[in-house]
């Protein structure tokens, strides 16, 4: 829990955070143009919403959102990617699911896959979202990045390269090993 919480704080200020990996740690980067507008720990859960500068997380069209389940083990990528697709299906009626791709990243099991919604009743707004969910030996991940519009090309291409960006790393453990960081956001 330790990282998470320096990793957490690295979030509000990248820029100026200095970071020695320890134990097991989510890696995300933090996106250009992007500011952290939320961020909340309730039980267990730590979760962060980034959106762009000029967006809040009250009035977006762009959104990404990390949720860190510390402690959580047991659960799998595609337990959860069942769990939100059944919710998401049940919320938008019209909506639909696709996976993307699955496997193991870094030796840790991984899913990402992607929502879509053509009219969000609760926003009158067509909503796509791509998952990348990612389970640790010591707490689960999850990473959102969201859309209130339909994305170009260019942009599902360079989101998709942002998630394969994102893995797990332990120091502990010799064949997941993380990189020796200076400065974390730069």
């Amino acid at each position: 829990m330790k990282l998470c919480c320096l990793l957490y704080f690295c979030l509000l200020a990248p820029s100026v955070c200095l970071a020695q990996l320890s134990d097991e740690n989510l890696l995300q980067s933090f996106p250009q143009g992007y500011k952290v507008d939320f961020q909340t720990k309730k039980g267990n859960m730590v979760m962060t919403e980034m959106v762009p500068q000029a967006e809040t997380v009250d009035n977006w069209t762009e959104m990404i959102t990390t949720q860190i389940f510390l402690g959580m083990k047991n659960a799998t990528p595609e337990q959860f990617q069942a769990f939100m697709s059944k919710a998401w299906l049940t919320a938008c009626k019209d909506g639909g699911v696709a996976p993307i791709a699955k496997g193991e990243e870094n030796g840790y099991p991984f899913s990402i896959w992607v929502q879509d919604c053509p009219l969000n009743p609760a926003t009158g707004k067509p909503e796509k979202t791509w998952f990348k969910a990612i389970k640790g030996n010591d707490s689960f991940y999850v990473v959102q990045k969201a859309f209130k519009f339909e994305p170009s090309r260019e942009q599902v291409v360079q989101w998709m390269q942002y998630f394969r960006s994102i893995v797990v790393c332990d120091t502990r453990l010799a064949d997941r090993p993380c990189p020796e960081l200076e400065k974390v956001g730069q």
